[in-house]
């Protein structure tokens, strides 16, 4: 069996808004409860389980590898928004977006801090053939 990812938990101080923030943003439909986690689940199998705690969240990166055209919408999202987004995950360049490996990527926070990023093409894919995996 080849090892893949199935979930990982996203910590957050109010899991309702902050699934609720990913689903709007990314286009995805509502997240459905589980236990005490409120699950997103992805198009490749994985899931984002939003779990509630109070104190600090310590931030993490998520990036979503997403279709030149889901790009768009997802963009314009955050700018009907007026959401501060950057062209790299140091923050230095606001407002803009990169294009890394021949495609498109910006980077953005949730209200916990944790900095989001959609891609259009994976890092290292070049502008050639994208690379593949043996199952």
């Amino acid at each position: 069996m080849s090892v893949q990812l199935n979930h990982t938990i996203v910590w957050c101080h109010d899991k309702q808004r902050s699934a609720g923030f990913l689903t709007d943003l990314l286009g995805l439909p509502p997240a459905t409860s589980f236990g005490p986690f409120l699950v997103v689940e992805l198009g490749n199998g994985v899931s984002l389980d939003f779990h509630a705690i109070d104190g600090k969240v310590a931030s993490q990166h998520y990036a979503f590898l997403v279709s030149e055209a889901e790009f768009d919408q997802v963009l314009g999202r955050i700018r009907g928004r007026d959401l501060a987004h950057w062209a790299d995950p140091a923050q230095q360049r606001p407002g803009e977006i990169n294009h890394n490996d021949g495609g498109r990527g910006v980077y953005f926070e949730d209200h916990d801090g944790h900095l989001l990023e959609i891609i259009t093409r994976p890092y290292g894919s070049a502008a050639g053939d994208l690379p593949t995996r043996a199952p």
